[in-house]
C-alpha cells in the first residue's frame, strides 16, 4: 500500500476523540478523514466539520461499507467496544480500538486471531507506548545500556475523580455487590504494557488488591449522588519469567496532573525514570543513573522521536496520539515492518486485568496464562496449583525461601466479567 493516502472513519465524537484521535489523523499528510461516526447527530457533525471530515454518520455500519475507509478507529463507550471491532474486521478494515478491545480476555482472543487470519493490521490506544520518552527509554533497555532489566514499578495516578461531584456517566455502576474494576482497566492497561514491552517477558503470577476510596457520586444520568462501588484505587505485585518482578500502582482519585504516568526500570547496570506528568509547561521527563553515578540526571530526547512540529511543551494528548496513529498509518502503509501495540499485546494486558481482578475476589496469587490454567482445571485438577512446569524458582537468583508458588490454585471461579465497571466513565480516556 506503499504511497496510497489512508482514509480514516472514527466512530465516536466525544472528548477523547476531539483531543487526541481527530488531531492525530489529520495531522498526518498519509491520511484522510472521510467520516466521523456518533450516536448523537450534532456531535457528528460538530466533529466532521471542525476536523475536515466529508461524512458525518449516527451508524458505524454505514462506515464499514465505504471502499474509500481502510482503517476504523473505535473511540466510543467500553462495552460497544467488541462489537465494533469484530464488525470492523470482518468488513475487511484495519481496526485502532481504545482500550479495552473487550472486558474478557476471551474476546479479545476471538477478534485478534480473527484480524490475524485476515492479513489485517490492529492497535490498541495504549497512549503511552508511544510517548517520545518511554520510546527512547525501550531503545535504551534494547541496547543494554540499563544491562538486564531486574525491576519494573509503574503508576498511573491523577485527580480526575478525586471530586465526587465529577459525575460518572452511566448508572449501571451504581448499587452494592462486589467492588467493580475501574482504574485496574482504565489506568492499569498501558503501563502493563509498557512493562511487558520493556521486560521482553511474560508475567506468570499476579496477586494484587482495589479499593473503592470515593463511594458516593454524581451520576450523570440521573444528575444524583448514589453508591458506585468501584476500583478507583488498585495495586498488585508480578513475576516475570524471566524472574524479573514489577509492582503496578494506579488510581484516579490521586492528587496530583495528568496523565500521571510514571515507570521506572532497575537493571544490573543502570537504571532510569521516564515521568509522563503536565508540570510547569512540560509533559515529560526521562532520567538516567549508574551504578558509578548514582544520582538520576535527565536525558535530552533526540528530535526525531517526536512528530513534525513536536515537543515536550506540547499537550501530551496531541504529542503522544500523533505518534500512534503516525507509527500505525505507516504499519498499515507497509512502510515499516511489524505491527506493535495490536490486538495480541491486548489480548496479553487484559489476562493479566482479570488475573488481578481474580486476585482480589479470591484473595490469592493467580497464575498466568488464564487460558491455559482454565484448560488445566477442565481436566479435573481440582486443586492444582497454578504453576504447571513452574518447578520453584529455579534460575531466580535471590528468591531462597521463595518455596515454589503455593497458594496458586490455578483459576478455578473465573467469572467472567461479574460485577465490571465499564470503564468508569472516563472521559479524559486517559491511554
Amino acid at each position: 500500500m506503499a504511497g496510497k493516502r489512508l482514509g480514516i472513519g472514527v466512530v465516536g465524537a466525544g472528548r477523547w476523540a476531539n483531543w487526541a484521535h481527530l488531531p492525530g489523523w489529520v495531522r498526518d499528510g498519509r491520511c484522510k478523514l472521510i467520516a466521523v461516526c456518533d450516536r448523537e447527530p450534532d456531535r457528528a457533525q460538530a466533529a466532521a466539520a471542525q476536523f475536515g471530515a466529508q461524512v458525518a454518520a449516527t451508524d458505524y455500519r454505514e462506515l464499514l461499507k465505504r471502499d474509500d475507509i481502510d482503517i476504523i478507529d473505535v473511540v466510543t463507550r467500553d462495552a460497544e467496544h467488541f462489537e465494533i471491532n469484530c464488525a470492523a474486521v470482518q468488513a475487511g478494515k484495519h481496526v485502532l480500538s481504545e482500550k479495552p478491545v473487550a472486558h474478557d480476555y476471551r474476546d479479545v482472543r476471538r477478534v485478534a486471531d480473527l484480524a490475524a487470519a485476515s492479513g489485517l493490521k490492529t492497535k490498541v490506544g495504549f497512549t503511552f507506548r508511544y510517548s517520545p520518552a518511554v520510546r527512547y527509554l525501550k531503545g535504551m533497555i534494547d541496547r543494554g545500556d540499563l544491562g538486564t532489566p531486574f525491576i519494573y514499578n509503574a503508576y498511573e495516578q491523577n485527580s480526575q475523580w478525586l471530586d465526587p461531584m465529577s459525575p460518572l456517566r452511566s448508572g449501571e455502576r451504581t448499587g452494592e455487590g462486589p467492588i467493580r474494576v475501574a482504574s485496574l482497566e482504565g489506568y492499569g492497561a498501558p503501563v502493563i504494557d509498557i512493562g511487558h514491552w520493556y521486560m521482553g517477558s511474560d508475567l506468570t503470577s499476579v496477586v494484587g488488591t482495589m479499593r473503592n476510596f470515593v463511594p458516593e457520586r454524581m451520576i450523570l444520568d440521573t444528575g444524583k449522588m448514589a453508591r458506585a462501588n468501584i476500583d478507583d484505587g488498585d495495586i498488585f505485585i508480578g513475576e516475570f519469567a524471566s524472574g524479573a518482578i514489577c509492582s503496578v500502582q494506579t488510581s484516579f482519585v490521586t492528587v496530583g496532573n495528568y496523565p500521571g504516568i510514571e515507570v521506572r526500570v532497575y537493571g544490573s547496570a543502570g537504571a532510569a525514570i521516564a515521568r509522563l506528568v503536565e508540570e510547569f509547561g512540560i509533559c515529560e521527563t526521562l532520567k538516567t543513573a549508574k551504578p558509578d553515578d548514582v544520582e538520576f540526571r535527565e536525558v535530552e530526547i533526540p528530535s526525531s522521536y517526536y512528530p513534525p512540529g513536536g515537543s515536550p511543551r506540547e499537550s501530551w494528548r496531541t504529542l503522544y496520539y500523533a505518534n500512534l496513529t503516525a507509527n500505525f498509518a505507516s504499519e498499515v502503509l507497509g512502510e515499516i515492518e511489524g505491527n506493535e501495540g495490536n490486538f495480541g499485546d491486548g489480548l496479553w494486558v487484559q489476562q493479566v486485568i482479570n488475573a488481578v481482578e481474580i486476585s482480589h475476589h479470591e484473595r490469592r496469587w493467580v497464575s498466568l496464562p488464564l487460558d491455559l490454567q482454565e484448560a488445566v482445571g477442565q481436566h479435573g485438577n481440582a486443586g492444582h496449583t497454578g504453576n504447571a512446569g513452574h518447578t520453584g524458582n529455579a534460575g531466580r537468583a535471590g528468591n531462597a525461601g521463595h518455596t515454589g508458588n503455593a497458594g496458586h490454585t490455578g483459576n478455578a471461579g473465573h467469572t467472567g466479567n461479574a460485577g465490571r465497571a465499564e470503564g468508569a466513565g472516563q472521559d479524559e480516556r486517559q491511554g
